[in-house]
């Protein structure tokens, strides 16, 4: 008898434990006064799935502000003023939405607008890492690189082999490499560079016991930075599947080369993860003043990066803004669609205005969950006269957005919530004519090889694929 009252003693006092944590936990996410979508989210995992809602929580979902990640003396460091001044946008041949756009940009991360750039869009990877190649091979000073993905493959191989023939024949290249993104490449693979004396390291590296703070918040952005002349910005990793494909088809992606003075965008972008790891700042030996000289085009770029540090969340403001300021079309390309309720109200509201929206999305994204969230979305875009396709040929992985005849944006920024509030991420905001008319022209070539999705067909899908992805859709502000 008193063996079965102490077990039952025990029993109880766990329950109250747990309760007392799980109660605790919400009693926190409602304190933060974050998105009450999130935190209904949060709450509904913790209701449904107790014991795993408590675990992915600890390790997802705790707010990076309330740690202390960042010392003030680093704060100051990671948003170290700019010595150049803004141009006055009111001079220059734009229309009265570039500037606004632009002037948010400004205001958001002081991101300085440049209107004398070159920029080469790529489309397919192969083509890109060609011309990648090529500048790492002839860079004579210094090469700036991060990538959430640098894979130990025949690509990643063949660059790294790149890289550290540069290093041993003088030129400084420091790499950040994202230390999530990179959890199945071999830790020889990146000591080799190092042993060739290059300044590599892991971004926010994932070590207990500091997981449960690191793991949410990973580097997405794609930048390289060659001799602080020549800039890459776009969606693509370095992975051969960018190259050859897989199993499921070709990759589709984009990817931006810049020369001219918006390279200093790019550049500041990689100085401040540097700084925000805390690592010894390096001199550039470059004279900032001197970007602001280099007119190597005509073509408009404005630099931006978001974080889960920043006061605001840059990007997704950006896109709500451009959304808002369309007069005649919007074309959006991402692999996973998961609008904040923001993004999704400021698209059906351009549609129902009669502005020709159009969504491309992969048939076969390269994750489940994500695939049946996605998927919980296209019922609220048809309902508005949004009309959405599938990408049929394989993964589609750009990030994109073409705005009526002068705007284009593109980067690492996915349409989802993780990328607009978890991630830290960059996106060129590209203000052309000639740049927006070249990824029309991209966007309907992908759209032809695009199946159009109609609410009577979308309507017709099973029963259990609509209840899996309401289910999913519970989860999307933390997936």
């Amino acid at each position: 008898m008193p063996e079965i009252m102490l077990t039952d003693w025990f029993y109880w006092l766990c329950i109250a434990i747990y309760s007392a944590t799980i109660i605790s936990i919400i009693y926190i996410i409602l304190k933060e006064n974050r998105n009450p979508v999130r935190s209904l989210a949060w709450i509904t995992v913790l209701f449904f799935l107790p014991v795993a809602g408590l675990v992915l929580y600890l390790f997802f979902g705790r707010s990076i502000k309330n740690k202390a990640l960042i010392s003030k003396r680093l704060k100051k460091r990671f948003a170290h003023s700019r010595p150049i001044k803004q141009a006055d946008i009111g001079k220059l041949p734009l229309t009265a939405e570039s500037r606004q756009q632009i002037r948010l940009g400004h205001k958001l991360s002081g991101a300085i607008y440049f209107p004398d750039n070159d920029v080469e869009c790529f489309v397919s990877g192969a083509e890109l890492f060609e011309a990648f190649k090529r500048d790492l091979m002839a860079a004579q000073c210094a090469i700036d690189m991060q990538f959430y993905i640098f894979n130990d493959d025949k690509l990643g191989t063949e660059i790294s082999d790149i890289l550290i023939d540069r290093s041993r024949n003088g030129v400084k290249v420091r790499i950040i490499y994202d230390h999530v993104g990179c959890f199945g490449v071999k830790k020889k693979f990146f000591m080799r560079m190092a042993d060739a004396g290059i300044d590599i390291h892991p971004f926010f590296k994932v070590t207990f016991p500091e997981f449960a703070t690191r793991v949410n918040w990973r580097n997405h952005r794609k930048i390289t930075v060659i001799d602080n002349r020549i800039g890459y910005i776009g969606g693509m990793n370095v992975a051969d599947r960018y190259v050859v494909g897989d199993k499921n088809g070709m990759w589709r992606d984009t990817h931006l080369r810049i020369t001219g003075p918006s390279v200093l965008g790019l550049l500041h972008s990689f100085h401040s993860d540097w700084a925000f790891m805390e690592l010894p700042q390096f001199d550039d030996g470059e004279n900032f003043s001197e970007f602001q000289s280099r007119n190597n085009g005509s073509v408009g770029v404005q630099i931006l990066s978001s974080g889960p540090v920043g006061q605001w969340h840059n990007i997704s403001l950006m896109f709500n803004k451009a959304i808002a300021n369309a007069k005649k079309c919007i074309y959006l390309e991402t692999p996973y669609f998961l609008p904040t309720e923001s993004l999704l109200r400021a698209l059906q509201t351009a549609a129902l205005s009669k502005i020709d929206v159009r969504v491309l999305i992969p048939r076969q994204p390269d994750s489940m969950m994500l695939k049946l969230a996605s998927g919980s979305y296209i019922s609220d875009c048809l309902r508005a006269g949004i009309k959405v396709y599938f990408y049929e040929p394989g993964m589609l992985h750009s990030k994109t957005i073409v705005i009526d005849d002068e705007f284009f944006t593109t980067g690492s920024t996915n349409f989802d919530f993780r990328s607009m509030e978890y991630n830290f991420e960059c996106n060129a905001f590209i203000y052309s004519k000639t740049i927006n008319e070249k990824m029309k022209t991209a966007f309907f070539a992908d759209l032809a090889q695009s199946t159009r999705i109609t609410s009577s067909t979308w309507r017709r899908r099973p029963f259990v694929q609509k209840f899996k992805e309401s289910v999913v859709r519970l989860m999307s502000p933390v997936l």
